[in-house]
Formats: C-alpha cells, sequence, structure tokens
C-alpha cells in the first residue's frame, strides 16, 4: 500500500444521498465491512450518515475523482447512490493538531 500520507494525495469530500427499502438493509453490514477496510487502510478519513436527511459524508484520500468513485462503485450499496464529489483545499481538524500540552 502506499504512503497516503504523500503529496501525490488529495482530499475529497463525498456526499451522498440514498435511498432506503428492504434490499438496502440487506446490504448495510456488507457495506460496513468495505467502509472499515477502507478506514483501516487510511484511504478513508472520516465516514457520518444521517438517517434523518438520509444523507452520508466522507473525506476520501485519493489521486483524483476518478479514483474516488472506483472505491464507491465497490460498496453494496453504490446503486442506491447519487454521490457528489468535491476536491477540498482545505482540510483542519483536531485529528490533525498536536496534543495539548499537560503540565503536571
Amino acid at each position: 500500500m502506499e504512503n497516503l500520507k504523500d503529496d501525490k494525495f488529495s482530499k475529497f469530500q463525498v456526499t451522498i444521498r440514498f435511498y432506503m427499502d428492504e434490499a438496502f438493509m440487506a446490504l448495510v453490514p456488507t457495506h460496513r465491512v468495505y467502509i472499515n477496510e477502507l478506514i483501516d487502510k487510511g484511504i478513508i478519513d472520516y465516514y457520518a450518515v444521517s438517517m434523518e436527511t438520509q444523507r452520508s459524508w466522507m473525506i476520501i484520500n485519493a489521486t483524483d475523482k476518478k479514483e474516488v468513485e472506483a472505491y464507491l462503485v465497490k460498496s453494496t450499496l453504490h446503486n442506491y447512490w447519487t454521490i457528489e464529489i468535491d476536491e477540498l483545499f482545505v482540510y483542519d481538524s483536531q485529528a490533525y493538531r498536536l496534543p495539548a500540552l499537560q503540565l503536571n
């Protein structure tokens, strides 16, 4: 596996709108296994789902939008999705900061 911290990788915000039916719910466990694999490999930085609005958000590390799409199409849920992919210019969070100094 390549080092995902390399400069040749960009961060992409993925917004997914989805619809649910019984078949969708049956595919969720397989989808979660796949998403967990991508998180473990450092391909996905974060993954969030709102059942209320039937939307999902991810930050994906990839070289371009085609690579992002290639990851997404491998999900068992991809036929239920409408996808929007945006390359990010700035991505900042507490996870990317140094821990606060604790004096004893």
